[in-house]
């Protein structure tokens, strides 16, 4: 009896080595769409701020590897929730990988319309200065970068960082917004290129708010709250 014991002790202990093997790749391929995603963004907004029309092509020719990455990972957690019945923080881990992944592709989406908008734009001869553009292509970039880091560290400090940030990206927006509007009224013949450019800053502010999905999902999984509608009483 006691050797029977030892052999199911052994074998449980193998089943968690490779669980935890499977948690840390899953967590590898969510690095590395966005990793993808986030690269995506870059190139669509600076094709614009660059007026380099390659840097938008690049974008269209990477949404395929994007959205297969986001196939893949649905499929592992599928797999981990079939193999396993996954207890406490696993279990909310693979819900938020579920989430994120969601987000993740939308990023991609999102980077996919400023490249569109950019080619609009390189149409016509530069008529304008993107004054607060850079400014929120960085926070919006580094808010995904940081939200991915917190994803793999399990750092909830850090999500908490990425979630301060929004309200700067929403007051950017409205900054660009009244640019643009200024810019449009004194000169009708930039009206087309503005009206492509507030396209891009609104798909600036939505790649923030992904970010911040994300970073909310990073406390669920790490401390089991729930921060997206702190306004609702869950007692």
């Amino acid at each position: 009896m006691p050797v029977l014991l030892f052999i199911g002790l052994e074998d449980r202990g193998k089943m968690e080595r490779h669980w935890q093997q499977d948690l840390e790749e899953l967590k590898r391929r969510l690095l590395w769409m966005g990793s993808l995603s986030e690269r995506a963004v870059h190139q669509a907004v600076h094709a614009v701020l660059d007026s380099n029309q390659d840097l938008a092509k690049a974008v269209h020719a990477e949404e395929n590897a994007i959205n297969e990455m986001q196939i893949e990972i649905d499929e592992r957690v599928q797999k981990l929730f079939a193999l396993q019945a996954p207890m406490a923080r696993d279990l909310r881990f693979l819900l938020a990988v579920s989430r994120i992944n969601g987000d993740l592709e939308r990023i991609g989406d999102q980077a996919v319309s400023i490249a569109h908008a950019a080619l609009g734009i390189l149409r016509h001869p530069p008529v304008m200065e993107y004054i607060d553009l850079p400014r929120m292509t960085e926070l919006a970039e580094g808010m995904v970068r940081d939200s991915l880091d917190a994803v793999v560290r399990g750092d909830q400090a850090l999500a908490d960082s990425v979630l301060r940030r929004d309200d700067e990206v929403d007051r950017l927006r409205d900054q660009l917004f009244r640019e643009m509007l200024t810019y449009m009224m004194e000169n009708s013949a930039v009206v087309f290129t503005a009206f492509e450019v507030i396209l891009v800053v609104k798909n600036l502010e939505r790649i923030g708010d992904h970010a911040t999905n994300i970073a909310e999902d990073v406390i669920y999984f790490v401390a089991g709250r729930d921060v997206r509608h702190p306004d609702i009483d869950r007692r």
